[in-house]
C-alpha cells in the first residue's frame, strides 16, 4: 500500500505527474496538467524515462554513447514540456529523468513524492490504440495509488480550458 499523500497538508501543495514521450499527444497532458495546476495553486512534475542499454562488454564504449544520446534527448524534451508549461500558466516544473521500465519509473516518483496527487497522460485517437502506457497501466488501475487523468489527444486547447 503506498503512503498516505500530503498535497493538500500545510506547507504543501498538489502535483500533477506528466510523462513526457515521443508521442504526438504528450502536449495534451502537459497542457491540462499546467491548466489545472494554475487552478489550484499546484505544480507540476514531469518525467521523462528512457529505455536502459544492453551493456555488453564488447560494445561498453557504444552503450555509453547511446545512452548520453538518449539522455540528451531527454533533456531536450523536457525543455519543450517545460518551456510550454511555463508559456500557459507561469510555471516551472520539476523535471525527472529515469531509466528503465515506464511504469516502474512512474511508481517509483509517486512513491517518492508524497506531494504527487495525480497522473496525467495523453491517448492517441489512433488506430494503434491509446498508446503502451495507457494500455498497461489499464491492467493495474484498480490497485494505483493516485488518480489517473487520461486526456484524449484530439482536445483543442479551448475543449481542454473548458474542462479545466
Amino acid at each position: 500500500m503506498s503512503a498516505q499523500r500530503r498535497s493538500y497538508e500545510s506547507g504543501h501543495k498538489p502535483k500533477y505527474l506528466v510523462v513526457v514521450d515521443d508521442s504526438a499527444e504528450w502536449d495534451r497532458a502537459v497542457y491540462y496538467a499546467s491548466r489545472r495546476a494554475i487552478r489550484v495553486g499546484g505544480g507540476i512534475v514531469m518525467l521523462r524515462v528512457v529505455e536502459p542499454e544492453d551493456r555488453n562488454q564488447e560494445w561498453l564504449g557504444i552503450a555509453e554513447v547511446i545512452r548520453a544520446e538518449a539522455y540528451e534527448g531527454a533533456d531536450a524534451a523536457l525543455d519543450r514540456a517545460s518551456g510550454r508549461a511555463n508559456g500557459i500558466a507561469a510555471i516551472t516544473p520539476e523535471r525527472i529523468i529515469r531509466e528503465g521500465d515506464p511504469l516502474e519509473q512512474i511508481l517509483d516518483v509517486i512513491e517518492k513524492d508524497l506531494d504527487i496527487s495525480m497522473l496525467v497522460l495523453a491517448a492517441s485517437g489512433g488506430p494503434e490504440g491509446p498508446g503502451p502506457i495507457i494500455t498497461t497501466l489499464a491492467k493495474t488501475a484498480g490497485n494505483f495509488p493516485i488518480p489517473v487523468t487520461i486526456v484524449p489527444g484530439t482536445l483543442t486547447d479551448d475543449a481542454i480550458d473548458a474542462l479545466s
